[in-house]
């Protein structure tokens, strides 16, 4: 009998098809083949675990599975040493060993564009756990596709400070912001339960929750109703846990071990959005024409627009990139009728024009 009980979270959101609706969860079993376990659930096949094990082999596994007498049932635990961990033995600056959903995972663990996603874990940092002042990343949201794929849209950070607190990140772009932060000392030595809920679209919604498993104390909360949630280019975003720090002032760090239990992705369903080109008062004109054409009443988002001749073949192409008008010239084009395609994230519209 554990003291971690599941909530039911219920949103009061129009949900579009909750046929849609899936949860999966990740729960430690008992000592040994711990890889396989993560494996099965989060990419089944493939390898969605970054280890430092490629340069600390005689360590062995820097994830594996213990029994939690608070709990009272069987949790993961992740080790990192200040030395010789690294990243994959591809960057030695920094250190990682996390677990993530990927390209390679079902589609039931990947948050696409207007999808309502809840995560949830639980996690325990150690008595005397120490930061670097740059970065111990232990959750991450990360956008997939896109030139902004980089860049994490949510980070959970602890950073060494006065202070030392614990901090939610944001990047819209590909710059980062603090959220909000709270004193670290809060979170030692205890178990914490985590939900987190984001509505992904480029008006979306995201709220945090960190309580305490013993007795649901809230001790870290943020909430947005309006805030961008996906980025141009993305396929899809990612979860990611784990330890993830930097080693630039590798003498703030100790070797750790960071417990986990019971992650949990949970999809409720999908909410409609406004379809901007529909609800755009788009014109073109003149129409006929046979010098300039002029589109205008574009919403402010990113479309691509494509003009065919009469035989589907591509005549020009552009992206406007949040432009409310756009002109091009057909003065050396042959008569006839074309089709200017508009395309967003979304849907497209196509008008037709003619060249005399």
């Amino acid at each position: 009998m554990t003291i971690y009980k599941s909530t039911i979270l219920t949103l009061a959101l129009a949900l579009n098809s909750l046929s849609c609706l899936s949860q999966v969860t990740l729960s430690a079993d008992g000592p040994g083949n711990t890889y396989s376990l993560i494996t099965s659930v989060l990419a089944p096949g493939h390898n969605p675990i970054e280890t430092p094990d490629c340069n600390h082999t005689n360590f062995g596994d820097h994830i594996d599975e213990v029994w939690d007498s608070i709990l009272g049932m069987n949790v993961f635990r992740f080790h990192i040493h200040v030395s010789p961990d690294n990243d994959r033995c591809i960057n030695f600056d920094r250190q990682r060993n996390e677990i993530k959903s990927y390209d390679k995972s079902p589609n039931n663990l990947k948050g696409t564009q207007s999808e309502i996603v809840e995560y949830r874990w639980m996690f325990k940092l150690p008595i005397g756990f120490q930061s670097s002042s740059n970065f111990t990343h232990i959750h991450q949201l990360k956008s997939v596709g896109g030139s902004l794929a980089s860049m994490p849209m949510y980070t959970l950070t602890t950073r060494k400070s006065n202070p030392n607190r614990i901090e939610l990140r944001y990047a819209e772009t590909d710059s980062q912001i603090t959220l909000a932060q709270e004193p670290l000392s809060s979170f030692l030595g205890q178990w914490l339960d985590v939900k987190e809920t984001i509505q992904y679209g480029s008006s979306g919604t995201y709220s945090i929750e960190i309580s305490k498993v013993s007795d649901s104390t809230v001790l870290f909360s943020y909430t947005n109703d309006s805030i961008v949630n996906w980025r141009s280019g993305a396929d899809f975003v990612r979860p990611k846990w784990g330890v993830y720090r930097s080693l630039i002032n590798s003498q703030d760090l100790r070797d750790e071990q960071v417990r986990f239990a019971d992650f949990v992705v949970h999809e409720l369903g999908t909410v409609a959005i406004p379809d901007p080109l529909k609800q755009s008062k788009i014109s073109l004109e003149p129409n006929p024409s046979n010098s300039i054409i002029n589109l205008s009443g574009l919403p402010l988002e990113d479309l691509k627009v494509t003009v065919y001749n009469s035989t589907s073949t591509i005549i020009t192409k552009i992206n406007l990139n949040g432009r409310p008008t756009y002109s091009f010239s057909v003065r050396s084009w042959p008569r006839g009728s074309y089709y200017c395609t508009l395309e967003s994230a979304d849907t497209f519209k196509t008008l037709k024009f003619i060249v005399l």
